[in-house]
């Protein structure tokens, strides 16, 4: 049985054998993510959107900070250099998705807040991943239960 103490090096180092059953569920989560991934790419399309403007929308939504997330935050979140952050976001506001907006206590901080337009386009989208998500749970946990290791 996998367990949290079961470390990565325990299973290198040949300490721990993961049975033929647990790489099975390995490929079968990792096959879902990859088709849940490319699933969440079509809708974004769909909506008229790039995947990466529909990750920078959710980013946007989803900071934690009410006075929304700085261009940094948006790089950390999406795993982007922050120069590509800048030509994301500045795509974006082209597109009229997202806004900048200068910080009152601070004028050299420039925090993101999404549109009218870009904050429905999100609603929309977030809903379908929601369902989604919602009819992927029972196969996902059927997947994690009883992973076995040796």
């Amino acid at each position: 049985m996998v367990s949290l103490e079961t470390s990565y090096y325990d299973i290198i180092v040949g300490r721990v054998t993961l049975s033929a059953s647990t790489y099975a569920r390995l490929l079968a989560l990792r096959t879902g993510l990859r088709r849940f991934q490319h699933w969440s790419e079509q809708q974004a399309r769909a909506q008229g959107l790039t995947p990466a403007q529909h990750q920078l929308m959710l980013a946007v939504r989803g900071h934690d900070d009410p006075r929304g997330p700085t261009i940094g935050d948006v790089a950390d979140y999406l795993l982007l250099q922050h120069h590509s952050a800048v030509g994301l976001v500045d795509r974006a506001v082209e597109a009229g998705l997202v806004r900048r907006v200068r910080a009152d206590d601070d004028h050299r901080v420039v925090r993101l807040a999404l549109t009218a337009d870009g904050a429905r386009r999100l609603e929309r989208l977030s809903a379908q991943h929601l369902e989604e998500i919602e009819r992927l749970a029972p196969l996902l946990r059927g997947l994690t239960k009883g992973l076995e290791v040796s």
